[in-house]
């Protein structure tokens, strides 16, 4: 079987439809179309059930996901381990959020690489939609996000709860601010911001990760919606002012991973990443 096949497949599991599949391959509809046409000739049996509301596994293609997970993984196993310096013996790929890179996840390294030091690791920045497809194409081991979408195969686990708050430049800028910066933080901070602010008119000026936000805020002025693990430091400078009476937004945090791998390494990194959230959930209890 040609493995673009198999790629194909678990995009468009992944978006759901093939104009979504054709989008993250960089390819056609008719080439996605024609890929699983053939697929599914050569597997005797339909795969996907097409509809207005897009594509559906059928109870075959529920069958097939695990086999195509598989075979896409294999080859990236492969090539990774070809490409493996000596002394290492496997690789592992994790892909968070880009706040979740400050104060948690490099803990969660640090500890890989002291305990499990001969398994080299991937570490990337993403966004729920690209982890996701990762998680489901193979090519990522482990995601941590706010806004997992459920898989089959795949685990969701809650860490803990991301406390953003809402940090002023200069503690005498007035709420609501013109100059407030709207970052992007998922559907779930859309919705909490939302009901919080429901007057609220539409910032002039958003930001997909809040790392852009912060450095607006320190070279041009404004606020933002910021984790408080980031700025606590910048607050208790002085270089950075919580703006009063503003509400704390929760926003629950999880590592996604597939269920069906019984590797050791990665038991021990999942593992890892689950005492992690417990101390950072004790961290919030105490306040």
């Amino acid at each position: 079987m040609d493995i673009e096949y198999a790629r194909t497949f678990l995009a468009v599991a992944a978006a759901g439809n093939f104009v979504g599949a054709a989008e993250r391959l960089h390819v056609t509809q008719s080439t996605v179309s024609a890929r699983i046409q053939t697929l599914e000739t050569q597997m005797g049996a339909r795969l996907f059930r097409r509809g207005r509301s897009g594509a559906e596994l059928t109870a075959a293609g529920q069958r097939f996901l695990r086999h195509a997970k598989t075979l896409v993984r294999t080859l990236a196993q492969a090539r990774h381990e070809v490409s493996l310096p000596s002394g290492f013996s496997g690789g592992l790929t994790l892909s968070g959020r880009n706040a979740l890179w400050e104060d948690f996840l490099p803990h969660w390294v640090d500890w890989m690489r002291a305990n499990v030091p001969d398994v080299s690791l991937r570490l990337e920045i993403g966004f729920e939609e690209g982890i996701m497809q990762g998680l489901v194409q193979g090519l990522v081991d482990i995601g941590v996000m706010y806004t997992p979408e459920r898989r089959p195969g795949l685990a969701v686990e809650h860490l803990f709860d991301e406390s953003l708050v809402l940090v002023s430049s200069n503690p005498s800028r007035p709420w609501p601010d013109q100059d407030y910066i709207h970052v992007d933080w998922g559907a779930e901070f859309h919705a909490q911001f939302g009901a919080r602010f429901p007057d609220m008119e539409t910032s002039a000026r958003t930001a997909n990760i809040g790392w852009i936000a912060q450095q607006l805020m320190q070279s041009q002025g404004g606020s933002a919606y910021l984790p408080l693990r980031s700025v606590r430091g910048l607050i208790e400078q002085g270089r950075l002012w919580r703006v009063h009476e503003s509400p704390l937004i929760a926003m629950p945090t999880y590592m996604v991973f597939p269920m069906d791998r019984d590797e050791a390494h990665l038991a021990r990194a999942v593992q890892r990443l689950r005492l992690l959230g417990a101390e950072e959930r004790a961290k919030e209890a105490k306040g």
